[in-house]
């Protein structure tokens, strides 16, 4: 029998235009209306991707068109609200990071969430590269050993953001809520543990001469439940290839990521590398709405379930207090 169709709004159209595509992929999922701020944006995205029901303002979205659940795919500091706005609308939410930019905005959506008693998930898409997924399952099966060290860095050249777009013209922006979060968000994924204390130190220096106010580089040292240590460090000035940097270290078996073949190290002879050429990154932007649309219909977490995506919130939100106080912070913990 075919499937109840699920009606999706889409408010957001550049990344955005990517989750109309994907959901689109997925049987019995329909993009019934659309958003953006900008005119142009909306009919140039509606037209090219037929969707004739558009909205300027995503509360007029919200009231008018029939949907079942949302993607947010609009600036990072409109997020909040309009996650909010989705769940009292009984509305699923599929965000895309960062769910909010401070404390009293994520604990708001915390709320509306638990109220509306609705699904929540976040385009934390690392989680879906299939190398990333085996060294997960080898760490799970204990063939790393007791792991005790870890990085994971976000390593991108894509300075232009935010001396060009508009994340430089928001009030605040933080590169590791833009950026670092996706590596955060993995290494606690990984190594199933969570983050209870974070230092963090930030700088300003690429981009001093411009108009941007806020660091360009950010590192974030965690402490996690077992006292297994993890560094973060996210950059968007580096001139070389994009890479999401992680490498484990167990008293096992080590891991370094690469472009190319990653390798393991049972030691350190020579004899003890070996290449690790599982597929990387092997993601597209759309890889998780699938999951989305399946937790949804079968009532259950999506693989970003929303206490993911509360808690890797709220580690970034320490790592951030701790770059404005200048000391360690302790992550709240969700129950």
């Amino acid at each position: 029998m075919p499937l109840p169709p699920i009606k999706v709004g889409v408010i957001g159209l550049g990344v955005g235009e990517r989750h109309i595509v994907g959901y689109r992929q997925i049987e019995g999922v329909e993009v019934t209306g659309i958003c953006d701020i900008d005119p142009a944006k909306l009919q140039e995205v509606g037209d090219r991707q037929d969707v004739p029901a558009r909205y300027a303002d995503y509360r007029t979205m919200l009231d008018r068109a029939d949907l079942d659940a949302v993607s947010i795919c609009s600036y990072d500091d409109a997020h909040a609200d309009q996650a909010v706005a989705a769940f009292e609308a009984g509305l699923h939410v599929m965000v895309e990071k960062p769910l909010a930019l401070n404390r009293p905005d994520l604990d708001r959506v915390m709320r509306a969430q638990t109220d509306a008693k609705r699904r929540l998930s976040s385009n934390l898409i690392l989680r879906q590269s299939p190398r990333f997924q085996k060294v997960r399952d080898m760490v799970r099966n204990g063939e790393f050993g007791d792991l005790h060290y870890m990085e994971g860095d976000y390593i991108h050249q894509i300075l232009w953001k935010i001396t060009e777009g508009w994340r430089g013209k928001m009030d605040f922006y933080c590169v590791t809520y833009g950026g670092g979060i996706h590596l955060i968000d993995l290494m606690r994924w990984i190594a199933g543990e969570e983050v209870t204390e974070v230092t963090a130190m930030a700088a300003k220096k690429v981009t001093r001469d411009s108009a941007f106010k806020y660091p360009d580089t950010m590192v974030s040292l965690l402490r996690f439940d077992s006292d297994l240590l993890a560094k973060s460090t996210t950059s968007f000035a580096p001139q070389r290839r994009q890479i999401h940097t992680l490498n484990l270290y167990g008293t096992k078996l080590s891991f370094e990521n690469a472009n190319g073949p990653a390798r393991l190290y049972s030691g350190d002879r020579p004899e003890d590398e070996t290449a690790f050429d599982t597929p990387y990154p092997a993601i597209e932007k759309g890889d998780l709405l699938p999951d989305f649309i399946a937790a949804i219909r079968e009532d259950r977490d999506p693989v970003v379930s929303a206490h993911d995506v509360f808690q890797v919130m709220n580690i970034c939100l320490a790592a951030w207090e701790s770059v404005e106080t200048g000391r360690a912070v302790a992550v709240p913990r969700l129950i």
